[in-house]
């Protein structure tokens, strides 16, 4: 496998790092009820919880802090961020949000009509979260191969336009009213989807009046795969991909906190013909974020996103990410530790159910490799199984999705190789000794996207693994 391509920026300041014991890391987890989320950063040696507002800014970015303009009304900075947003993606309508969330939450409560079902490449946690809460229902279309972790098919973020079809054969498109696609697919294990698939689901959309909105947090990293992997793409550049992306779309929500390289910050854009809802979305912005020409961004956080969404087009800034990516997931694999294939676009997954078969997945074996591998070396990861996919609302019993994965997020121009390295013996050391790894029991947990701050304690009986089509009697919370 190759090595790491040398990064293509120089370490102008450095954050020192503390290691600390394995008795304090235990104290610390017992603390923390096993949620790797409730551990304070200052015990985690490192971290790769999410790279969701944990890169480095450039010089440029830093630069551009300086001249933030910090009007409540009128920022010239917000016109900077909507043109960088219109010059790299195409949208022409901009309405700013304090992080992506926001922007679900705009966009899912102005569109969604209750019973209206909106059929996703997968989920991701705050997507439907905020799709319920406004009274529609999720459905799964992507490929069959997303649910398979050893499969190499390049495109499992693709959406099956066949499941798609069946949906609306079923519902109508009155119920079926709008598709909701994202590249890099988080919950798949950062999988791409491929631009002839994105063109055949809007051509199918089209002819049948299905609107199409895509999550293009990670967009740019979806880009790459296109360019280097799909046929008739070679000579195209990542913004012109990024444009060509968003022009098969009526529009779009963006946490740029990812491929947007900033701390902080989010949008909703949208396709001139989509003015009405863009018009209702704009007058709920000032109830719920800030004024529409701020929505909860500094100046300062608008104009260093202007800059960072021109920054994330660089193949050369791609390409030196996806090869530290690379040399961590290959690391691992050559060690026999089951990881998500092909390796994916923002970080490397690994396959709780495979690495831990004899925890049944109601005592949440991706929670309990996130609290090992910790436990281990100090690196924090997440749980992306189970305990994310939540409870059924009528049954309150857990979801049991097909995939248990523990996700290895990497922080875009922060880590080094060696940092990676380190983080590859500390999981393969605990890959040998697994089959001493317990589960855990929920104790607590919040209602909404209890993942983050869901408590557990260690499971301290054996139980036998069950066909994962089956629940095991395990009674939900006293609130349920």
């Amino acid at each position: 496998m190759p090595r790491c391509i040398p990064e293509p920026y120089r370490i102008k300041m450095v954050e020192p790092l503390r290691m600390t014991t394995r008795e304090h890391r235990a104290a610390c987890l017992e603390k923390a009820g096993y949620n790797t989320f409730l551990l304070h950063s200052d015990d985690v040696f490192i971290d790769l919880l999410t790279d969701s507002g944990t890169s480095a800014m450039s010089d440029r970015q830093w630069g551009a802090l300086m001249v933030g303009d910090e009007a409540y009304a009128g920022s010239r900075s917000f016109d900077h961020m909507r043109e960088s947003i219109e010059d790299v993606m195409g949208y022409a309508l901009v309405i700013p949000t304090h992080q992506g969330r926001g922007a679900e939450h705009l966009f899912f409560q102005n569109f969604v009509q209750p019973g209206d079902i909106i059929p996703m490449n997968m989920y991701f946690t705050t997507t439907r979260a905020h799709l319920e809460l406004a009274g529609g229902e999720f459905r799964d279309v992507i490929c069959d191969e997303a649910h398979d972790t050893s499969s190499d098919f390049r495109w499992k973020g693709n959406v099956d336009i066949e499941k798609l079809d069946g949906l609306v054969e079923q519902y109508g498109s009155e119920r079926v009213r709008a598709i909701s696609v994202a590249p890099d697919v988080n919950m798949a294990g950062g999988q791409p989807f491929s631009l002839q698939n994105l063109r055949e689901v809007r051509a199918y959309c089209s002819g049948h009046g299905i609107k199409v909105f895509l999550d293009i947090t990670r967009i740019a990293e979806n880009a790459w795969f296109i360019r280097h992997n799909e046929a008739g793409f070679a000579d195209w550049s990542i913004k012109e991909i990024i444009r060509e992306i968003c022009s098969n779309s009526d529009g779009a929500w963006m946490s740029s906190k990812k491929d947007g390289l900033v701390n902080m910050g989010g949008f909703l854009a949208m396709q001139p013909w989509e003015d009405e809802l863009f018009q209702r979305c704009r007058s709920q912005v000032v109830v719920y974020e800030g004024l529409h020409t701020y929505g909860g961004m500094s100046g300062r956080d608008m104009e260093s996103l202007a800059v960072g969404l021109r920054e994330v087009c660089e193949d050369s800034y791609l390409s030196c990410r996806h090869s530290q990516i690379e040399l961590l997931h290959g690391l691992l694999a050559r060690a026999g530790v089951p990881v998500v294939n092909p390796c994916g676009g923002h970080g490397v997954f690994l396959d709780a159910r495979a690495f831990l078969p004899h925890i049944d997945q109601d005592h949440y074996p991706a929670q309990a490799l996130a609290a090992e591998i910790f436990l281990e070396c100090g690196v924090r990861t997440m749980e992306r199984g189970n305990v994310s996919a939540g409870r059924d609302p009528e049954t309150g019993l857990n979801r049991r999705p097909k995939l248990e994965l523990v996700r290895l997020a990497i922080p875009r121009r922060v880590y080094t190789e060696s940092h990676l390295e380190y983080t590859a013996e500390g999981i393969i050391d605990v890959y040998h000794r697994r089959h001493a790894v317990r589960g855990l029991d929920i104790i607590s947990e919040p209602a909404v996207l209890r993942f983050f701050q869901s408590r557990f304690s260690q499971h301290t009986e054996t139980l036998p693994v069950v066909d994962s089509e089956h629940h095991l009697a395990v009674p939900p919370p006293h609130y349920w």
